[in-house]
């Protein structure tokens, strides 16, 4: 296999691309290799595709060049890669231009939507023109991809917020550039397409999530009819060792229905770090936090060891019989606190009337807390979460929506967890002393995704602007997912560095993938490295000024 030769690449998309969706310049590829992650990679060039007739194309002069492309949707991965490529050199197709929202259906609740598609934007369309309709928002911003979130296996927070499961009926180029439909898409005139997700013979859909064997170019959602009823729930649970009990007291709740949002079970320093940075004079530059600082902050934040939010939705008969069976589970362990429309007005009234007599700081704050998690339940997208990313900085950032103008560092380790206490702690026990030798503080939830599992989320935050840091970052993140996978925990989601370490030998599951790869990609153009591996002595697909992609941390 030759070569690439990128500069002939570049002028033949030139003759297909309009000349503002070629960019190739040093600026540009500087802003793409920007990341959370101790090191990026730098790509080669970057195009901007707007119809999936261009995305073919590209695909297809990307063979006859042997050029490797990486497609996103809009580089909204935080903490997982951003907009880098696994490898040095890569073609980065950026999908945000393909924003449209194509179809939408309010008597069957879906639409039909582009990878360009921001969450503000579906959530904008839906209040104008669907508003008895909610979609499901996670906490990368306004400005995160949905179908990206999706194709990750993302999740959100309200009943819909396994993404995998409301995704029906997808568009996909294939490394050939040739379009296929999914499902009961490449039937003719079939009114099916969006409603039901598995067409008849072989579903193939997940074949194209966390893999590199298409571009997604189109993709149908499931809405969430609006409840009748709606209230957020929080426990605040002040003793560590009760997590177990918890953890499977919720789980009798999901199993048997009556808890259908995801509910997250966070430490308290999950919830402070949204909240405020690392306080560095008050830890006297210590890290990972002094336990008599952290009390403090408990304290200060009205926060506990554990807490526990999430929904409960459906008719008010529904609504009502569930807070008093999630009352009775809670008991010895938490008090419960309700919230519904009517509640938050009224503690934002008092709070403001207090506030007139220099009172109530405990009580804004506690409110400053919760709306944006109360939004989110309801599916309305918001940048908050994302402020927890400067934890670790040493000043203030100048752009807090921006973590990569920010140098903020941010690794999410992701390891998917039986719904048992037993498991949870197991889990936390190979994290937590991993985090403290390496010098950070153990940021953790717990999310129930379905009845039976649950998502365990750590983050590894760190200042990029200390070298020091972003290398105890790295070696932290794969230490300790080395010890979950040998544990029995694999992660439902990798970073774009350690998915190598996903790779074991003699691993007929991993054959399986290089034969899929093999048969639909056997240039090996599409995202090299990206969950499937490579097949040994393969070519490497770069630049000739981008160093080797193997010595990249």
């Amino acid at each position: 296999m030759s070569t690439p030769d990128i500069e002939a690449f570049l002028r033949a998309m030139r003759e297909v691309l309009p000349d503002d969706a070629v960019c190739a310049d040093a600026t540009a590829r500087d802003r793409y290799a920007r990341t959370t992650q101790p090191a990026g990679t730098r790509p080669a060039a970057v195009l901007f595709p707007a119809t999936t007739e261009e995305v073919a194309a590209i695909v297809r002069l990307a063979n006859d060049h042997r050029v490797a492309l990486y497609p996103i949707s809009r580089g909204r991965n935080l903490g997982y890669g951003d907009a880098c490529a696994p490898t040095e050199g890569a073609v980065i197709l950026d999908l945000g231009r393909m924003n449209r929202i194509l179809e939408l259906d309010t008597r069957l609740g879906y639409v039909v939507i582009e990878p360009g598609v921001t969450q503000q934007q579906l959530f904008d369309h839906l209040r104008r023109h669907a508003p008895d309709y909610w979609m499901d928002a996670t906490g990368a911003g306004p400005d995160a991809s949905i179908v990206g979130n999706a194709l990750e296996r993302g999740f959100g927070h309200t009943p819909y917020g396994d993404h995998v499961r409301t995704t029906c009926g997808i568009e996909v180029v294939l490394p050939n550039g040739r379009a296929v439909l999914t499902g009961f898409g490449h039937h003719a005139n079939a009114r099916t397409v969006h409603v039901y997700p598995y067409g008849v013979g072989p579903a193939v859909d997940g074949l194209f999530m966390q893999s590199n064997l298409g571009i997604v170019t189109k993709l149908g959602l499931w809405l969430q009819p609006a409840p009748r009823a709606f209230t957020f729930f929080y426990v605040k649970v002040d003793r560590d060792a009760a997590l177990e009990p918890v953890i499977d007291r919720l789980r009798a709740l999901r199993m048997d229905g009556v808890l259908n949002s995801a509910v997250h079970v966070g430490n308290d320093l999950r919830i402070v770090s949204s909240q405020q940075q690392y306080p560095w004079e008050a830890a006297d530059g210590r890290t990972p936090l002094p336990d008599p600082v952290r009390a403090a902050l408990r304290a200060r934040w009205g926060v506990g060891a554990w807490n526990v939010s999430g929904s409960l939705t459906g008719t008010r008969d529904q609504v009502r019989g569930a807070r008093r069976m999630l009352k009775r589970a809670m008991r010895g362990l938490g008090r419960v606190v309700f919230v519904d429309d009517a509640r938050l007005a009224l503690g934002n009234w008092v709070a403001g009337a207090l506030g007139r007599f220099g009172l109530g700081a405990r009580l804004r704050r506690q409110l400053e807390a919760l709306r944006p998690n109360y939004g989110l339940l309801k599916g309305i997208p918001t940048d908050f979460p994302l402020q927890a990313l400067a934890w670790r900085l040493r000043k203030a950032p100048a752009q807090w929506d921006d973590p990569l103008a920010a140098a903020c560092g941010l690794l999410w380790i992701s390891p998917v967890v039986p719904a048992t206490g037993e498991d949870a702690r197991a889990v936390l026990d190979i994290v937590a002393p991993r985090f403290h030798e390496a010098g950070f503080d153990l940021l953790a939830t717990f999310t129930f995704i379905n009845e039976r599992a649950m998502i365990g989320i750590f983050n590894i935050s760190f200042d990029k602007t200390l070298s020091e840091e972003c290398a105890a970052a790295a070696r932290c993140y794969h230490a300790v997912m080395d010890a979950l996978l040998d544990a029995g925990y694999p992660p439902y989601r990798v970073a774009v560095h350690g998915m190598a370490r996903l790779w074991r030998d003699d691993d007929t599951f991993q054959d399986l993938l290089r034969d899929l790869k093999r048969a639909l990609d056997p240039a090996g153009i599409l995202a090299p490295g990206r969950y499937i591996p490579e097949e040994s002595g393969a070519p490497i697909r770069h630049s000739r000024e981008s160093g080797n992609p193997e010595t990249q941390e």
